[in-house]
């Protein structure tokens, strides 16, 4: 019992060392990433934007997300979480205040392709970085206080960005260009700060206890050994290559179409309902956010509680698809449409954390840099189809509700490949009970 209590402090100590570090800098980084969607309202109509451009901006971001986002998280794994994480996040504060500075389209493409080239890295450098920190055992619910980021980032950043576009003409300045500039600055202020923060492993932990720090590591490295005694340590070409990898990237790619395609596209849903201020538009996006965070932390206790992550997550993947067709279907009620997507969202959200502890429970070291890094940036193609898909659809059909089922069947089908691959996890698993849970893919 004295054990059992020791090790419930010193994981409460790295937590709240750690957690609310990671939160604060997940939600800069999704402000950034999204506030593209708010601005849109203004800016689209000042430069003459289509949907489908505006799409094609709002999704080109993934595609240099795509391109850099192994090597970055490689990058990472050399130099430290420290050193990393405070470049990605000072560049990507100072190129989202420069989308202030668009002019036309392509200098809306280039910039939007560059955030995306910044970013790389991030959030698959914060996974990885979790697993030297965190025994497997606890990962479900430590990945979903991470990720709970998301929903706050968009429910603060509805509200904040409707007051924010309210300072349109303060200094001669359009409202969507203080949006980039207020929301962007604090970024490069706390890329600064995370250099002299993050400590990269436990073994350097100098607020840690000596007895505290060598407990922990051990944990970590004895849970690294069992892994690699069973998964043979995979080289960076084999990890890119590999089948469980490529597969967990195309699930990953049926949730963030769901999630980009609402995302992006929410305050002109919102806005479609009739004549709402810049504030109201907000405030009722931030609606099934609210749900989102509430759902994503319920999700991954329950998961963490019970060890279970075959029905957790494809429960919540199913949710979250049967809510988008049903928003549709509702598209010409605003409180069912929001009620609906309130839903989605709960099911979108709730998945993740437990989808992001699989990897690592057979990929070890640069692979599992690689690893985790490439099912991010395939999945993450999800947000260039998503928003690029909706806008195009409306363009053509002049409503959002086909664009809603095509983002809902998307995600049903993540559910589908997401159930077939916790089977297979569970029947491999059988061979090597001593593993951390979903041991083999």
């Amino acid at each position: 019992m004295n054990e059992q209590l020791q090790e419930k402090a010193i994981i409460n100590k790295v937590s709240w060392r750690i957690i609310p570090f990671m939160v604060l800098a997940y939600l800069l980084c999704y402000i950034d990433r999204v506030n593209l969607g708010f601005a849109a309202s203004t800016m689209n109509l000042e430069l003459g934007f289509t949907a489908t451009m505006f799409g094609w901006g709002a999704g080109i971001l993934f595609i240099g997300y795509f391109l850099f986002e192994v090597p970055s998280n490689i990058a990472l794994q050399k130099f430290g979480a420290r050193i990393w994480i405070a470049r990605i996040m000072i560049t990507w504060g100072i190129i989202s205040a420069a989308m202030a500075m668009v002019q036309g389209p392509v200098s809306f493409l280039v910039t939007r392709f560059l955030l995306g080239a910044a970013e790389a890295g991030f959030f698959p450098g914060i996974i990885l970085y979790l697993t030297f920190w965190f025994p497997a055992r606890y990962r479900g619910v430590i990945v979903s206080r991470f990720m709970f980021a998301q929903p706050i980032a968009l429910m603060l950043g509805s509200a904040l960005s409707g007051w924010i576009l309210g300072m349109d003409g303060v200094m001669g300045v359009a409202g969507w260009k203080w949006l980039f500039i207020c929301e962007g600055i604090p970024s490069v202020l706390f890329g600064i700060f995370t250099f002299f923060y993050l400590t990269d492993t436990p073994a350097q932990a100098k607020w840690l206890e000596p007895n505290e720090r060598q407990w922990l590591q051990s944990q970590i490295d004895e849970e690294r050994s069992k892994i690699e005694s069973v998964h043979s340590k995979a080289g960076l070409w084999e990890t890119l290559i590999n089948p469980k990898v490529i597969l967990l990237g195309v699930i990953y790619v049926c949730i963030v179409i769901g999630i980009y395609g609402v995302n992006m596209w929410l305050p002109q849903i919102v806005k479609s309902f009739g004549n709402n201020s810049s504030v109201e538009i907000g405030l009722i996006a931030a609606i099934p956010f609210v749900a989102a965070a509430i759902g994503m932390l319920w999700i991954g206790y329950s998961s963490d509680k019970h060890q279970e992550r075959k029905w957790h997550t494809t429960i919540s993947i199913v949710v979250a698809g049967m809510g988008l067709l049903a928003s549709a279907f509702f598209n010409g009620s605003p409180a069912l449409t929001i009620l609906f997507l309130s839903i989605s969202s709960v099911g979108l959200y709730g998945c993740m954390p437990i989808f992001w502890t699989v990897p690592s429970t057979f990929l070890t070291g640069t692979a599992a840099a690689a690893g985790i890094a490439l099912i991010n940036s395939i999945g993450n193609l999800g947000g260039f189809v998503g928003p690029l898909a909706v806008g195009w659809i409306k363009d053509t059909t002049g409503s959002f509700a086909s664009g809603l089922v095509f983002l809902g069947v998307s995600v049903l089908l993540g559910s589908i490949l997401a159930y077939s691959v916790f089977v297979k996890a569970e029947n491999a698993a059988k061979l090597h009970s001593d593993l951390p849970i979903v041991s083999k893919l």
